[in-house]
């Protein structure tokens, strides 16, 4: 997921207002949080000042007139605001039914799905894609996806979440966009427990508003939601001073960042979005070999799917709206580094932030490998250029990849990256190594370096770990030079894993030949330009 500042369309061709409806609805006919009155009038609020202690000190969220006054719950037809931006929640492909994004659909018309279809085409998780409004009230409409919910990946899915608030808040923000519509963005998310999602919409909206003080957020439940909100709401946005004391007792633990990011201070929550935490830390202390395990963002470089800007206070920017959480998760790693003589401590803190971008990074590839599951992958399949050969003289899996036979410039890349986590993806949960040949190849066979980056920094650390040993036969000088390039530079990692061979037999001293399948202009080219049996092996371990 990652944290968009770049928009999709054109907003300089959307100056003409949308048509009105029959029903509009002005947000002067709304009652404000601010001036809404209490709905339960049969008991008074519970005063927790004469129990025990409170979960915080002081108020994480005072009270604010003016922040309350910019806030309404309502629970009506979202399509009927007379709004700047509505918000619509879908899938990534933008298609998903669900009642939200079928009563927009339907009001905008089929110049809404045309647009999406032929311009936006997808979201990713997290990601805010926007569009006209066409027949609805509001000029535009904010469309973002929402996670899934699943226990054992809950702080991922509450950290992606409350990146599509912030997303979309920080591009109505952008746009100089006054008055933003929310849905329930996890509605259509069953998993998703209802109180927790509350939690984290209404915090994020809080931290927004404290930011933006123009800016106006109707938030749009339906009946069975506005219960929970209603009941939640006090505790982000008191409206006297009973409810503010109040909320010091019933406040969760964590009450977010300085955006509304959750902040799990939970060490077992942490280290569970950590692929290898312990060597994360303490890689930069000791010394490599060709079989260590390096960590998956040293080995990835600055690949991260979330981008960060510089930290602006005075205003609020997607950049600098996005980047509070990050920014200090860093400086607490790069303090830990510079200070590596020391003892270290607080090893949960110093690692979370590459846990952060594990999260997303698992969540991508976890969304590619569903893709490869599903999709028609014949086009590079029927190519043959790579396939499993065998196993090694320690019976580890061989991966062949024939470079003549890659169409670099005729092919589907991201089928082919499709299809590379296809092979692998059940052959890389254990030892393994790849054969490469280069022979004959020519430059319409040549990826450039940026797709390779980009394939690189998309496979998880298990793709890195686990490969063994990665043989290049009959490399050329520039193939050399550019291995040289990219494993020093790009990919650290597997650099001592690099073995450059002239021939294929020097190959038998790793695989025996008959557990190597070959076409047939390899060995030709083989014998035509080293002669036969120029190479006597020696059966060592890789």
């Amino acid at each position: 997921m990652r944290l968009d500042t770049n928009s999709n369309v054109d907003f300089k061709a959307f100056e003409s207002s949308s048509s009105s409806s029959s029903c509009l609805i002005k947000l002067d006919n709304l009652a404000t949080w601010g001036g809404s009155q209490k709905t339960d009038t049969r008991l008074p609020i519970t005063d927790y000042s004469t129990l025990g202690g409170p979960r915080h000190n002081r108020s994480p969220f005072p009270l604010s007139k003016d922040v309350n006054n910019r806030l309404v719950i309502w629970d009506g037809d979202m399509t009927t605001l007379d709004v700047d931006a509505i918000t619509n929640t879908s899938d990534e492909t933008l298609t998903e039914s669900n009642i939200i994004s079928e009563r927009i659909l339907a009001v905008a018309g089929n110049q809404l799905r045309e647009e999406l279809s032929t311009n936006v085409k997808e979201c990713r998780t997290g990601d805010v894609r926007i569009t006209r409004g066409y027949n609805l009230p509001a000029k535009y409409v904010l469309h973002t996806v929402a996670p899934a919910y699943r226990e054992k990946f809950k702080t991922a899915a509450e950290n992606t979440l409350h990146c599509c608030y912030r997303n979309v808040l920080c591009k109505a923000k952008e746009l100089n966009l006054h008055t933003i519509a929310l849905c329930n963005i996890s509605a259509h998310q069953k998993s998703f427990p209802a109180d927790v999602a509350a939690h984290i919409a209404l915090r994020t909206i809080r931290r927004y508003l404290d930011k933006c003080t123009l800016q106006v957020v109707i938030l749009c439940v339906n009946s069975s939601e506005r219960g929970t909100y209603e009941v939640l709401a006090p505790l982000y946005f008191p409206r006297d001073q009973l409810e503010e004391r109040s909320a010091l007792w019933q406040l969760p633990k964590d009450i977010g960042g300085e955006f509304g990011e959750p902040q799990h201070p939970d060490p077992d929550r942490q280290i569970r979005i950590i692929r290898n935490p312990h060597h994360s830390v303490h890689m930069r202390h000791r010394q490599t070999d060709d079989d260590s395990d390096v960590s998956p963002h040293d080995m990835e470089g600055n690949s991260s799917d979330l981008e960060y800007g510089p930290k602006d206070m005075n205003g609020l920017s997607p950049n600098s709206y996005s980047s509070g959480l990050q920014t200090q998760l860093q400086r607490d790693l790069d303090r830990q580094h510079l200070l590596s003589d020391r003892p270290r401590a607080g090893v949960y803190e110093n690692v979370i932030s590459e846990g952060v971008e594990g999260i997303e990074h698992q969540e991508r590839y976890e969304r590619l490998l569903r893709r490869a599951q599903v999709e028609d992958l014949t086009e590079v399949s029927g190519i043959g250029c790579l396939y499993q050969s065998g196993v090694d003289r320690l019976g580890r899996p061989v991966i062949v990849f024939c470079g003549k036979w890659f169409p670099a410039h005729n092919i589907d890349l991201q089928k082919a990256l499709l299809y590379l986590i296809k092979l692998l993806d059940p052959i890389v949960k254990g030892d393994y190594v790849i054969s490469y040949f280069h022979t004959m190849t020519s430059t319409n066979n040549y990826p450039s370096l940026h797709w390779l980056r980009e394939v690189y920094s998309v496979l998880p650390y298990k793709y890195k770990k686990n490969l063994k040993a990665f043989y290049i036969v009959h490399p050329t000088f520039w193939t050399k030079m550019m291995t040289w390039w990219f494993t020093t530079f790009m990919a650290p990692a597997i650099k001592a894993k690099v073995h450059s061979l002239p021939g294929v037999e020097h190959l038998y001293s790793a695989i025996t030949k008959d557990q190597l399948e070959i076409p047939a202009y390899i060995t030709e080219y083989d014998m035509a330009t080293n002669g036969l049996h120029y190479f006597n092996p020696v059966p060592t371990a890789s």
